[in-house]
């Protein structure tokens, strides 16, 4: 098994892995988004109190969930990183900061114009709101912590630290509607447990969520391959590689 785990972390077998499994994740994801929006916004029934706001939903939630997703996904490549010194890792983390930092504002975007028809504001200080826009400053912070550092190798233990550091806001986020009186309603999608909606409103939804995270996985993967490119420059397969 460690063999396999170590082998997938050259940078050389995931750029030809990857290659082969990118269209099996881009084709689902333009076809699960396609169909998902076609069915939330054509087919869907309105809201019996939020009216036709409540289609929102289908870009907001998925987006919600991916962004904490995407956060922890980050970090466990930051801890792979500083356990076991693996290139690839510090790859993946740098890679996923971008992607993730899009995807939690486009949920504090759409939160804002749901909440303006529901709540009657584009913003409160609530609590999953404000933890969601620290999950965005956390984003935003591996980005410019690399940046500003010129070392590579310094700036990954930095930026993984960083970003295990910044996992305590993961179940602050989730637990927020719980542990405090808040505007925000509780989770809309679990799969965990029976759906509070009615299911023609909850399989459009599960069809939106693994859409986003196929396109997630799919941009993650190609801007991977395209940093692998930029690192391993001088190597001799990318000079084959290019050569052909």
């Amino acid at each position: 098994m460690w063999k396999w785990f170590h082998k997938l972390g050259a940078p050389k077998s995931f750029y030809d892995i990857s290659g082969r499994l990118l269209p099996w994740f881009a084709v689902p994801a333009l076809l699960l988004i396609g169909v998902g929006v076609v069915w939330a916004l054509l087919f869907v029934p309105e809201d019996y109190q939020q009216g036709h706001s409540v289609r929102i939903m289908y870009i907001h939630v998925p987006a919600a969930i991916l962004a904490q997703s995407g956060y922890a996904m980050m970090a466990a490549a930051g801890g792979v990183y500083l356990i076991w010194r693996i290139k690839l890792a510090d790859i993946a983390m740098q890679c996923a900061a971008p992607i993730g930092a899009s995807i939690t504002f486009l949920a504090l975007v759409t939160g804002s114009i749901w909440g303006k028809p529901t709540w009657g504001t584009w913003w409160v200080w609530d609590a999953r709101l404000t933890s969601t826009l620290v999950l965005f400053f956390l984003y935003l912070g591996v980005m410019a912590l690399r940046a500003a550092m010129e070392n590579r190798e310094s700036a990954g233990r930095a930026t993984a630290v960083l970003a295990l550091v910044g996992v305590i806001n993961l179940p602050i986020i989730k637990y927020s509607v719980d542990w405090w009186f808040t505007l925000h309603q509780p989770s809309s999608f679990t799969v965990a447990e029976k759906p509070a909606m009615p299911m023609e409103m909850w399989l459009p939804l599960l069809v939106m969520v693994f859409g986003y995270y196929a396109f997630f996985f799919t941009l993650w993967m190609m801007r991977i391959r395209v940093e692998i490119i930029s690192r391993e420059y001088r190597t001799d397969w990318v000079k084959r590689l290019v050569a052909s």
